[in-house]
């Protein structure tokens, strides 16, 4: 299959079958956004979700998170992974906003690369969710799902080649939300360990499910 119709073939199954599709990190606004996609870096959502609640509560602007000491910070993200590493880039992320950003969480996705604790993928997903723009955050499910269905070349080994793979064909339009089904399609159907082949639609495009003699079924 040529590598246009089988994104063609993909896209138009999630258009059908997953027509919302949206993070499920819970934020009211940019800032809110942005500290929790920091937060979920090598962590659940569902985790990430737990603690924010009071975060918010308690620092809910860039002003308020950017005079908290690490001792006052840390013992509300404790639970996340790399909490010392978080909570350091936290209160360096609310003090950049203020000093470079006035307050405001910025943009561009270089802007959004020079605050601490921001990563492409973090930066791209900011973008991507808040601005509406055409950016493609790779993280583990994104990765793994578009290798497995053919998307991308095996050759792609790193988060970067395969996000420029995957934006030669997907329309602008249908990046974001995109994004989001890849990830989606991967937390829950095309898993790590042990994908749910037998619950997938797509597999009967996919050149993974092609090759095992089990099916993971």
């Amino acid at each position: 299959m040529q590598k246009t119709a089988r994104y063609a073939q993909v896209l138009a199954y999630f258009e059908e079958n997953m027509p919302v599709a949206e993070t499920e990190l819970a934020y009211q606004n940019p800032f809110e956004l942005l500290v929790a996609v920091i937060l979920s870096a090598q962590c659940t959502d569902k985790r990430v979700n737990m603690v924010t609640p009071a975060l918010f509560k308690d620092f809910p602007t860039p002003e308020y998170l950017a005079v908290a000491t690490f001792d006052e910070l840390f013992p509300y993200i404790k639970s996340i992974s790399y909490p010392n590493n978080k909570t350091k880039h936290l209160i360096g992320m609310a003090k950049m906003l203020l000093q470079d950003f006035g307050g405001g969480v910025p943009e561009s996705i270089d802007d959004l690369q020079k605050l601490p604790g921001v990563g492409r993928k973090t930066a791209n997903v900011i973008a991507s969710v808040v601005y509406d723009k055409p950016a493609m955050a790779v993280d583990t499910h994104v990765f793994r799902v578009s290798k497995r269905l053919g998307l991308v070349r095996e050759e792609a080994k790193t988060p970067l080649e395969v996000e420029k793979e995957l934006m030669q064909y997907i329309p602008l339009d249908k990046v974001p939300k995109a994004h989001h089904w890849l990830i989606l399609h991967g937390r829950y159907v095309c898993v790590a360990r042990k994908p749910k082949c037998a619950d997938c639609g797509l597999k009967v495009l996919c050149p993974h499910y092609a090759t095992k003699d089990d099916k993971f079924l």
